[in-house]
């Protein structure tokens, strides 16, 4: 489908606008998934502006990602389509117990799990669901390690193993626990209406940041300014969808979000009438040019001449199996440029009858001679650091040279 749709543009010559999307998300996790219904939420939040989530869930009550990883249902889940996203949670404490205890213990079922989901199909993007620390620490292992006696030191760990999983994994993260933190820091009362009575779940608010993180990390689109509250209400809703807006799109580089996605980022320089592109594009592994004058290209930096002096349209297209990009670029090519082409530098002497015509250039030249009549009395190539001599044998006093390549054209008046 991905292959039609770009031979459409092709065909129609039309540029990439914004438009709404249609998104496949697959959540796998646990309660700290389904408690208050975050993919509904966030399905709710992209219908608002228009677009379309499909969402399907693996979220059993206090699942590791090692039991997913054998887990039936869940592996029934990823193989059942072509996943744009597929988020993993682990449960919500083992990523902040101590790294050697991570490493043994939830990193390697990470990895499986991302080996699955792109083994079905390259092109998902796995998305680790940074979750929080507890509002009063984890008083359970607290004894045995202390940074997880309070909320801060829990989800500073959780923060690093999310962090870890996402880079070994080559995987972007949702930063909810980021976003957490700073509600923490700026906010403490409402900080701890995020919780549900538990202290570990997430409350409708909780849920509904959480949403709007997904939202940002998945769509690339901001929150702010959607009407859809959940039951959070007109007054709350838009302060969360603000801290997310902050988190995630102020620092997409720290989540690694988009390095997956293809990128185009086109850009030109030129030396009289001849542009040089260059595609500056990611993760693309082919590319289109329609150089706005009725030439193409599929090479990756092309240069294109123009004939004429003027403005012109240029597009980019970056594509891969996996999506697309496109650049859009104005290229100006004023009468100065064309003063200053090489076709300019062909030199002319006479002597009597006879036209010489001297080229200096490396570029060979088309050379037409005509009388004053019209007539066609010299047809002829004038090769590069060469010279043509152009005698005419007719009494007229004035004739016509035009010189060309192809492109590019210089008329010339010779009178004796």
């Amino acid at each position: 489908m991905k292959h039609l749709l770009f031979s459409l543009f092709l065909l129609a010559a039309t540029f990439t606008t914004a438009i709404a999307q249609q998104t496949s998300v697959l959540f796998i996790g646990n309660s700290y998934v389904f408690t208050e219904n975050l993919p509904a939420v966030l399905y709710y939040l992209a219908l608002e502006r228009g677009d379309s989530i499909y969402y399907e869930s693996s979220t059993p009550g206090g699942y590791t990602l090692e039991g997913h990883t054998t887990n039936a249902t869940t592996l029934s889940k990823i193989a059942s389509r072509d996943w744009d996203f597929v988020v993993i949670q682990e449960q919500s404490q083992k990523p902040s117990f101590p790294p050697a205890q991570v490493a043994s213990e939830t990193f390697p079922y990470a990895q499986i799990l991302v080996d699955s989901i792109q083994s079905n199909y390259e092109c998902t993007e796995p998305v680790f669901f940074m979750t929080w620390g507890r509002r009063d620490g984890d008083l359970q292992n607290c004894q045995f390690y202390p940074p997880l006696c309070t909320f801060e030191g829990m989800n500073g760990r959780l923060r690093e193993s999310y962090l870890q999983m996402g880079l070994d994994n080559e995987s972007t993260v949702a930063p909810c626990g980021a976003a957490w933190h700073q509600m923490s820091l700026v906010n403490n009362t409402f900080w701890s209406s995020l919780y549900a009575p538990d202290g570990s779940h997430p409350s409708a608010r909780g849920s509904y940041l959480n949403a709007c993180i997904f939202y940002a990390t998945i769509l690339r689109k901001s929150p702010v300014g959607l009407e859809y509250y959940y039951n959070v209400g007109a007054t709350d809703g838009p302060a969360l969808q603000q801290l997310a807006e902050d988190i995630v799109l102020d620092s997409t580089s720290n989540w690694f979000i988009g390095h997956q996605d293809v990128v185009s980022d086109a850009d030109y320089s030129f030396s009289g009438l001849t542009a040089q592109f260059t595609a500056n594009a990611a993760n693309a592994t082919d590319h289109f040019w329609d150089f706005g004058d009725g030439q193409t290209s599929s090479v990756e930096n092309p240069s294109n001449t123009y004939g004429t002096d003027g403005d012109y349209t240029v597009t980019h297209i970056a594509f891969s199996d996996c999506g697309s990009d496109t650049t859009v670029l104005l290229v100006e090519i004023s009468p100065l440029s064309i003063e200053s082409h090489e076709i300019n530098e062909i030199e002319l002497m006479i002597n009597e009858n006879n036209v010489v015509l001297i080229n200096p250039t490396e570029t060979s030249f088309q050379i037409e001679m005509f009388d004053l009549n019209g007539r066609l009395t010299f047809s002829g190539l004038l090769g590069m650091k060469s010279s043509t001599n152009l005698e005419n044998k007719s009494p007229v006093e004035m004739r016509v040279i035009r010189i060309s390549n192809g492109r590019v054209m210089r008329t010339l008046k010779v009178v004796n």
